[in-house]
């Protein structure tokens, strides 16, 4: 079986803004198909590259492409938001750089049998991590009405909410719930015509939810902002790509925290609330993809770049 393709999304950005030294040490702490992770490993001369992913399928996949380079790589099975508590495990004090890419991998979107996809039938499942016990079958089938319309409403951004929630109800009051393909059809059924005729699938809002949901996204992006960056050596870079505006909200205001987060009156002449300021953003807008990379890679469109340095 041919291995799964995917491209790396602003790859060259990421390599240019980690400013890689050759005997650095550095964390790519999302992993995926190893796309960002090889073209750091082949910049290093003595340094270390550390590799976390909360899929062993990825981890045993990335691990073939980066077998060439040998000890200088070290993989993780384990989740981006515990990169601090990863590092100390390993002896590491700091790094150099930490590179985190936040979307799905293209391999868990195509491979049906994950139940990523509304394009294919599966069970539902979207779990990154197969060791985890919550799956996509528990939130669609025992969630309640309340926490079902907020996660649709909150992490889908799904203006039907409530419509495609009283369809799932109503659905698995009937029967459970149990495939990809039968859950796309219930969504479709609570959505107007005129929504139906969108560009958009209409179900790509509600799985997004559904699957932030079972893998704590945004839980997991807010922790690794609360604690990796320590581990950041002076002048270290902290790179994260994401792909949804909560995500990149939490990722602006996480380093904004860490830049302005003096709460001193403007008018006090010197600090005295006691922050000290640990991030300054590299750049103020995030870098987006070139019309050539969207053009070659639709999945990039929605990225956005944020780099930080520690100070």
């Amino acid at each position: 079986m041919d291995e799964p393709r995917h491209v790396s999304v602003l790859l060259n950005e990421c390599i240019e803004n980690l400013n890689i030294k050759p005997d650095g040490i550095y964390l790519d702490g999302t992993l995926g198909l190893g796309g960002h992770s090889y073209q750091i490993a082949s910049r290093l001369e003595g340094g270390r590259l550390i590799c976390i992913d909360r899929d062993e399928t990825a981890i045993e996949r990335a691990g073939k492409r980066l077998a060439p380079f040998g000890d200088k790589v070290t993989f993780v099975h384990g989740n981006f938001s515990d990169a601090a508590e990863i590092l100390d495990s390993l002896g590491i004090d700091a790094v150099d750089g930490m590179l985190f890419d936040l979307g799905v991998s293209s391999p868990q979107l195509d491979e049906t049998q994950r139940g990523f996809s509304y394009l294919h039938d599966a069970p539902l499942d979207m779990r990154m991590d197969a060791s985890d016990s919550l799956t996509a079958y528990e939130v669609v089938n025992s969630w309640d009405e309340n926490r079902l319309n907020r996660i649709l409403w909150d992490y889908g951004e799904e203006r039907y909410a409530r419509r495609i929630t009283a369809a799932i109800l109503s659905a698995r009051a009937k029967k459970p719930i149990e495939s990809t393909l039968e859950l796309v059809e219930i969504i479709k059924s609570a959505m107007p015509a005129a929504a139906l005729r969108e560009k958009q699938h209409p179900a790509k809002r509600s799985f997004q939810a559904i699957r932030i949901a079972v893998n704590d996204e945004l839980g997991a992006i807010q922790r690794m902002m609360d604690t990796a960056p320590d581990k950041l050596k002076k002048g270290g870079r902290l790179c994260v790509i994401s792909f949804h505006s909560l995500e990149d909200r939490i990722i602006k205001t996480g380093i904004a925290a860490r830049e302005n987060g003096c709460t001193c009156p403007r008018e006090a002449p010197i600090c005295t609330c006691g922050f000290v300021q640990t991030l300054k953003s590299v750049s103020r807008k995030p870098i987006l993809p070139s019309a050539e990379e969207t053009e070659r890679n639709p999945r990039a469109r929605s990225a956005k770049l944020r780099v930080a340095e520690r100070v």
